[in-house]
């Protein structure tokens, strides 16, 4: 087994290096002048088993050239086998045709992957399960929702004093879910969007008065849904207010609208790097290393990786 990682997220490869006892590849990556992105392999990989640790989190593109110029000098290296590990699978959020002449970028960015030379794809709280489709190959899609379950039940967010609420529609199955594992009753924001990165506040369906309230969802961008549902979950006399995500994006003025809002705590895992300016004392992060590390094992080993991902 190899692994290598590129810049995207170095400190959460370094955990899963440390969990399996594998040392990183050495691999120089640099740019030219005009910003090129130049990848050297420092050891030899013929042969083996080969993991390339790598979310395509911001700067995205920059982190996505990367992965495929990894990809490509490992497909010259005659690598036995290469797993993409993304744990944070970027362009996710166009995975279809909302309006004419648009396009579905998720499904670029796997054919992509393919041609650059990945033979299988381990990631984690896809945005869209259809995703999975798109790969041509074996994809294992993990879930974070037990380590956050965990998490918030050793905070005493359970049972009917607690709720969990979807912030659309289109998350009932994941709060649903995360309500089974907190013993705790649902409720769900409905809302518009009027355009990308901005959403409007329709209604708040089930009962949350006098009750603490999670707001679950795969990830946090700009907040600014996020922190509308926590000010209508406070009008509606929610006692509390946590919120948790799988990847927090956390992007533009979010940390400053989560620091300003109703909310208490938002918890997030290491999918994504979370850079200094967004760290805060309202944001905690818990580790998918070891979920991670898990996997990567299993897959080595060709065992079995169901028991890890299965929504049950």
């Amino acid at each position: 087994m190899k692994i290598l990682t590129g810049n995207s997220n170095r400190c959460l490869a370094e955990e899963i290096s440390q969990a399996l006892g594998v040392p990183l590849a050495r691999l120089e990556i640099r740019r030219f002048s005009d910003g090129e992105v130049h990848v050297r392999l420092e050891e030899s990989v013929r042969g083996n088993d080969v993991f390339i640790i790598q979310s395509t989190s911001a700067p995205v593109n920059e982190h996505l050239m990367e992965l495929l110029i990894m990809l490509d000098a490992l497909k010259r290296a005659s690598t036995a086998r290469t797993t993409v590990v993304m744990p944070y699978y970027g362009y996710a959020r166009q995975d279809k045709k909302v309006r004419p002449r648009e396009p579905v970028s998720a499904k670029l960015v796997t054919d992509l992957l393919q041609v650059a030379g990945a033979d299988r794809l381990l990631t984690i709280d896809l945005h869209a399960d259809q995703i999975q489709a798109f790969f041509d190959g074996p994809v294992d899609h993990l879930y974070a929702r037990p380590i956050i379950a965990q998490y918030l039940t050793n905070r005493g967010l359970k049972d009917h004093d607690s709720v969990v609420v979807s912030p659309d529609v289109g998350g009932v199955a994941r709060a649903r879910r995360l309500a089974e594992n907190l013993q705790a009753p649902i409720a769900i924001i409905t809302k518009r969007r009027p355009e990308p990165n901005r959403a409007e506040v329709m209604e708040v369906v089930g009962e949350v008065k006098g009750k603490r309230a999670v707001i679950i969802d795969d990830m946090v961008d700009t907040a600014g849904s996020l922190v509308a549902g926590a000010v209508a979950l406070k009008e509606m006399g929610a006692t509390q207010i946590f919120a948790c995500c799988t990847h927090g994006v956390l992007s533009g003025p979010a940390v400053k609208r989560i620091e300003d809002s109703p909310i208490e705590e938002l918890v997030v895992t290491n999918t994504i790097r979370l850079p200094e300016e967004c760290q805060s004392p309202k944001v905690k992060v818990l580790s998918v290393a070891p979920l991670l590390a898990d996997a990567m094992l299993r897959i080595h080993d060709n065992r079995s990786v169901s028991e890890l991902f299965t929504e049950g």
